[in-house]
C-alpha cells in the first residue's frame, strides 16, 4: 500500500498476500475498472472498484463502507419489503374473509336448499302416504332380504301392527311363513332381472297366488305385482309389491262359470237329443281340445276357450232337420253343407252373448284353412290357436265316433288321416300335440268308449 492506511500504517509499510480470500486490493489489481464488495485490509465489507495509472505499475483503488454506501437503499429496500409483505398480508386477510363470506352465503344457500328439499320431500312422502292408506290393497316395499322398507296402513291393518313396528320386519315374521316362501323368490327374481337389464317393464312381474286354508272357506287368492326399485344412498335396491286380495271376485268368477257350464249343457242336451250318432260329440271334442291345449303348454285362458267353444260349436244343429242328422245314405250336397255349416249358425246365434273369452271367433274361425282359402280368409297364425286346436279336437271326434252312415275309425286309421291333413287343413302342432295324448299319454285308452255306437254298454 502506497499510502497512509486508517488503521496508522504509514506509506509502504503494510502489505498482505494477493490471494488473501475476498481481498478488495486484490480484486482491483486483478480486474481493473471492475466492481464488486470484497473485505479491505481491515476485514470490513466495502465496495470496491480501479483503475490503472498509466505510465506506472501502481493502480488506484477506491473503496467506501458498504453500509455507508448501501445502507439507505437497503433501508429503503427493506421498508419497501416490509410495505409489500403487509400488503399483500391485507389482500391475503381480505381475500380470505371474501372467501369466508361467500363460503358463509353459499353454505348458507345450501342450507335452505336443501331445508326446502327436505320439507318437499316431506310433504311428497305425507302425500303418497295418504295416497297409499287410501288405497284397499296392501303397497309396500322390501329388500333382498325380505325385510320391509315401507308399507301403507292397509298392509299393517291386516298384519295387526302399526307402519312403524312393521318397517324392518321380514315377511316372513309379519305375513307368515307360507306367503313368504310364494313371494320371496318372485322378488329376488325380479331384482336380477333388473340388475342385468335396468329395465322396469321388463323386469316387473304379476302372479295369481292360491293359499289354502283349513275349510274351503278359508282358501285366499291373492294377486301380486312385484315392480323392481333402483337403490340410492338411504334405501338398498328392492321390489315394490301391490298385493290384492281376490277370493270374493275368484269365488264369484267361478260361481258365474258353473252356471255357464250348466247353461252350455243345458244347450248341448238340447242337440245331443235330436242326433243320437253325434250324442255327446260336443262334451267329447270339448274333452280333447282341453287335452291338446295342455299339451300344447297353451295358457289357462286357451284351455278354457277351447272347452267353452268345443261344447257350444254343434249348437247350430238345432236348425237341421232330424232325419238329415240321423239320415243313414249318403248325403246330398245341399244335406252336407248343411251339417258342415253347422258351427258358422252356432256363432250367429252366440255372437251378442258376453263371454269374457273369444269363444264366438274361435268357433267362427274352426272351418278355416291354413293357406287362407276359408270362407274368411284368414290363414296360418291369424287363425286364432283355440281355433286351430279345436279344429283338430273336432276332425278326431268325428272320425273316430260311428256315424248313421259308417262305422268308427280305428285310432291307427284316425291319426294317419289327421297326419294326411296337417299342414293343410290342420295345423301339424296341435295335431302332434294329439297324437302324442293318444299314444303316450292313454288317450286311446281314455278315449276308447268314443268307438261305441249309441245304446252299447
Amino acid at each position: 500500500y502506497l499510502t497512509p492506511l486508517n488503521d496508522g500504517s504509514g506509506p509502504l509499510e503494510r502489505s498482505l498476500d494477493k490471494s488473501t480470500p475476498e481481498l478488495a486490493a486484490a480484486f482491483a489489481l486483478q480486474t481493473p475498472g471492475g466492481f464488486a464488495i470484497r473485505r479491505d485490509y481491515a476485514g470490513r465489507d466495502v465496495l470496491v472498484t480501479s483503475r490503472p495509472i498509466a505510465g506506472t505499475p501502481w493502480t488506484l483503488v477506491r473503496t467506501i463502507n458498504r453500509e455507508e454506501a448501501l445502507g439507505p437503499t437497503e433501508n429503503r429496500l427493506r421498508d419497501t419489503l416490509i410495505v409489500l409483505l403487509v400488503t399483500i398480508g391485507a389482500i391475503t386477510a381480505t381475500m380470505i374473509a371474501v372467501w369466508r363470506h361467500g363460503t358463509s352465503l353459499r353454505a348458507a344457500e345450501a342450507t335452505e336448499r336443501h331445508r326446502v328439499a327436505a320439507e318437499r320431500f316431506q310433504n311428497m312422502l305425507s302425500f303418497m302416504r295418504v295416497v297409499t292408506d287410501s288405497q284397499p290393497t296392501h303397497i309396500v316395499a322390501v329388500d333382498g332380504d325380505t325385510r320391509y322398507t315401507f308399507a301403507n296402513q292397509p298392509a299393517a291393518s291386516d298384519a295387526g301392527i302399526t307402519v312403524e313396528d312393521m318397517v324392518g320386519k321380514s315377511m316372513a315374521h309379519v305375513v307368515g311363513p307360507t306367503k313368504a316362501q310364494a313371494l320371496a323368490p318372485i322378488n329376488r327374481r325380479v331384482m336380477l332381472n333388473f340388475a342385468d337389464t335396468d329395465d322396469v317393464a321388463r323386469s316387473r312381474e304379476s302372479h295369481i297366488h292360491t293359499f289354502e286354508g283349513d275349510t274351503a272357506e278359508d282358501v285366499q287368492v291373492i294377486r301380486s305385482e312385484h315392480v323392481p326399485l333402483r337403490g340410492d344412498r338411504d334405501y338398498p335396491p328392492g321390489v315394490l309389491m301391490v298385493l290384492q286380495d281376490i277370493t270374493l271376485l275368484t269365488r264369484e268368477r267361478r260361481r258365474s262359470e258353473a252356471i255357464l257350464r250348466h247353461l252350455v249343457n243345458t244347450l248341448v242336451s238340447v242337440v245331443d237329443r235330436r242326433d243320437p250318432f253325434s250324442a255327446n260329440h260336443s262334451i267329447r271334442v270339448a274333452e280333447v281340445s282341453r287335452a291338446v291345449a295342455e299339451e300344447m303348454g297353451a295358457p289357462e285362458s286357451d284351455v278354457r276357450t277351447v272347452d267353452i267353444a268345443g261344447s257350444l260349436m254343434n249348437l247350430g244343429k238345432i236348425f237341421i232337420p232330424p232325419d238329415v242328422l240321423t239320415k243313414r245314405g249318403d248325403l246330398s250336397d245341399a244335406e252336407r253343407d248343411l251339417v258342415v255349416g253347422a258351427y258358422r249358425v252356432s256363432a250367429d246365434l252366440l255372437r251378442d252373448v258376453p263371454f269374457e273369452l273369444p269363444v264366438v271367433t274361435t268357433i267362427e274361425q274352426m272351418g278355416e284353412i291354413l293357406s287362407g282359402t276359408g270362407l274368411l280368409a284368414v290363414q296360418d297364425e291369424e287363425i286364432l290357436r283355440t281355433s286351430r286346436i279345436l279344429a283338430v279336437a273336432n276332425a278326431f271326434v268325428g272320425m273316430i265316433s260311428p256315424r248313421a252312415y259308417r262305422g268308427p275309425l280305428t285310432f291307427e286309421q284316425v291319426t294317419d288321416e289327421l297326419l294326411e291333413q296337417a299342414g293343410g287343413k290342420l295345423d301339424r302342432k296341435p295335431v302332434s300335440a294329439l297324437i302324442n295324448v293318444i299314444e303316450n299319454r292313454g288317450g286311446s285308452e281314455r278315449w276308447a268308449h268314443y268307438r261305441e255306437a249309441p245304446g252299447e254298454s
